[in-house]
């Protein structure tokens, strides 16, 4: 069987699930890491089958047996090596949510991928959480009718702690609506199948990081907030983030409301965080909630063992980079492109700059700006 050569730019606490997922597809093999903290570079090593550690990128990406990249660290890093990956190799890149963290970033990556020759995907793992993708299978279906309502709901752990607690701070995060949520922004787009054109938010720093500080400075990043969005098709979305809420069953719950039917997906977090002394953690599931008022269909979504213990998001990550891999061999197409990534990252943005001010964000340029009124 053929490898398929990656190499690693960044090998965190996400780059090292990447690692883990990328050692269950046959076809795949990690030959070059790219991570300047000691430590992280020692685990993401021992996961790998002989990885060569490289002192730069530039070393990295003039290694002569790379078929595909993947970018997974911190989030501030990633337009900047981004622009140096388009500009000095023509090679398939995978790279970790968020795109930019900046509204001046999202052009220039723009007009950087459009012109790079091999597929570049970004990582959404969201979308393939089996109960999710199950979801949005049959929003596609058409058996809700056409989607009128939808509610995220994510109650969760704060955030963990990064190499130099980067994660602290929106000026290396984009912004907890930013860095946390835009993957709920891109599943708004994708269930609603229509453009943003209004953002509203109410949020807040109620509880978490109260008494933290780094170099003497307080985190800034937000703890919860509420987040209305408005679509040209008249369809509305909503999401609640409280991330104080760890004793919750289900981490993330999403809604779907159509005229005929109601469909909802139940997803647990990470096994990692589970209490055992609250039984075994729950199994996924989806119900679909005729509006007929016939018997409500619950269905349990359940997740190999082996991709729960290979990350924290629910399987997804294993099949987000089958998916990747075929669109690397020219067997599928990119299903996550980086305009898909941009948007959701634009309505992040909006959703922050909203909150902070109390005012209305305006969606622009197709999606890929915003102003405030």
């Amino acid at each position: 069987m053929e490898k398929f050569n990656y190499a690693m730019i960044g090998c965190g606490m996400m780059g090292q699930e990447h690692l883990r997922n990328l050692n269950l597809i046959d076809d795949a093999n990690v030959v070059a890491v790219f991570e300047p903290d000691d430590n992280m570079a020692q685990i993401a090593l021992a996961l790998t089958n002989g990885a060569k550690r490289t002192a730069s990128i530039e070393e990295l990406i003039k290694q002569e047996n790379i078929d595909a990249l993947v970018i997974s660290s911190p989030n501030f890093l990633h337009a900047e090596q981004l622009e140096q990956v388009f500009q000095e190799t023509k090679l398939p890149v995978l790279v970790e949510k968020p795109v930019v963290t900046q509204l001046e970033q999202v052009e220039i990556i723009r007009r950087l991928a459009e012109r790079h020759p091999a597929p570049v995907w970004v990582g959404m793992e969201y979308r393939y959480m089996p109960a999710i993708a199950f979801l949005i299978e049959k929003v596609n279906d058409g058996i809700l009718g056409h989607p009128k309502m939808l509610t995220i709901r994510e109650h969760r752990y704060p955030f963990l702690e990064k190499v130099a607690d980067w994660n602290r701070f929106n000026r290396y995060t984009g912004g907890t609506l930013v860095e946390k949520c835009c993957h709920y922004f891109d599943l708004m787009r994708l269930l609603v199948n229509a453009n943003p054109v209004r953002v509203m938010s109410s949020a807040g720093i109620d509880v978490n990081h109260q008494n933290e500080r780094y170099k003497g400075e307080q985190p800034d990043i937000l703890d919860n907030a509420y987040v209305i969005v408005e679509f040209d098709s008249g369809q509305r979305a909503m999401l609640e983030l409280c991330m104080f809420a760890e004793g919750s069953r289900f981490q993330e719950e999403i809604c779907v409301i159509g005229p005929e039917a109601k469909a909802e997906a139940f997803v647990p977090g990470p096994n990692r965080f589970h209490n055992p002394d609250l039984g075994t953690a729950p199994i996924p599931k989806v119900i679909i909630s005729p509006r007929d008022k016939t018997q409500p269909q619950e269905l349990e979504i359940p997740v190999d063992s082996k991709l729960l213990a290979a990350g924290d998001h629910n399987g997804s990550t294993f099949f987000q980079h089958q998916r990747f891999l075929n669109a690397i061999k020219g067997k599928g197409k990119v299903e996550v492109t980086v305009d898909d990534g941009l948007k959701a990252i634009v309505m992040g943005l909006a959703a922050q700059h909203s909150a902070q001010i109390g005012k209305t964000a305006v969606i622009t340029n197709n999606g890929f700006s915003y102003t405030i009124s």
